[in-house]
């Protein structure tokens, strides 16, 4: 299959949310759910998804407030309880019991608390660049350009300012960035490019809050469950200390780094793409 079904679904809130559908249903591999990052949304991993498509079904959603799904009426259902609750009803809507999960950064993050909100849906886990520790300087860095929109004219224009403002992407030719810069904004009706986003999304975590759960606690829930971990090697998101610790608290872990590449990996990168095939040809 070229191309993915186009679905919508409703979320406990009445929320019309999006996914995009790769494969045939029955085919044999285990499916895989593509959970995106903090702004991020399904048209990230396309290439992925064309590239196991045929052995697998391959269900990429946009979450709340990203993307073709719809903003929330509240800024406060952006937290983590009710993203698994929308992936709870995706699942069941498409009739889904176990699944691969491959999340990138806050996908990740995700990925890892389905392990106590739903650990028998896990056959396996993939973490791009995200781990039970963040690092503040990336969180710090990504809030301050992801909470206020900045408007672009036109995509060349709007993908020279994603090469400047994140110039530690594995992204290489022009074209690259100008697929990136489509992936990243939208076309507005004042006939500007506005990110692809609710700003709003950033605000629970911009709140002062006394307790953060444990994420280590998360981690270990991952258990006996495979998983494979990926880091560029310039993240700011994922230190070289807590990838470490990653391994040696679970040492069946599968890990592989990408040297001086920043956050988040494509996974389109050969390095990660050929560990990542050979992680998925367990399920």
């Amino acid at each position: 299959m070229s191309e993915a079904r186009e679905r919508y679904f409703r979320s406990m809130d009445n929320l019309p949310l999006f996914c995009r559908d790769w494969g045939d249903p029955a085919a044999p591999g285990v499916p895989l759910l593509c959970l995106p990052g903090l702004t991020r949304n399904s048209k990230d991993f396309a290439a992925v998804a064309r590239r196991h498509a045929a052995r697998r079904r391959v269900i990429c959603p946009d979450m709340r407030g990203r993307g073709r799904s719809a903003y929330a009426r509240d800024w406060r259902s952006y937290m983590p309880a009710i993203y698994l609750d929308d992936i709870r009803h995706l699942l069941a809507m498409l009739g889904l019991g176990r699944v691969v999960v491959l999340g990138t950064s806050m996908g990740g993050l995700l990925a890892m608390a389905m392990a106590v909100a739903m650990p028998t849906v896990l056959a396996g886990v993939i973490l791009n660049d995200v781990g039970p520790d963040i690092d503040s300087r990336g969180t710090g860095r990504i809030l301050a350009y992801v909470s206020v929109d900045h408007p672009q004219a036109d995509w060349p224009t709007a993908a020279r300012y994603l090469r400047e403002l994140l110039p530690r992407l594995s992204l290489k030719t022009e074209e690259d960035w100008l697929a990136f810069a489509h992936n990243t904004f939208r076309e507005g009706a004042d006939g500007q490019l506005h990110y692809d986003w609710d700003v709003a999304i950033t605000r629970p975590l911009l709140q002062p809050t006394a307790d953060r759960p444990d994420m280590w606690a998360l981690w270990r829930a991952l258990g006996r469950i495979p998983t494979l971990a990926v880091r560029g090697g310039a993240s700011d998101i994922l230190s070289a200390a807590t990838f470490a610790r990653m391994k040696a608290e679970k040492p069946d872990l599968v890990q592989v780094t990408l040297p001086d590449v920043g956050h988040a990996p494509t996974l389109d990168e050969p390095p990660i793409r050929e560990a990542f095939d050979d992680f998925l040809r367990r399920f």
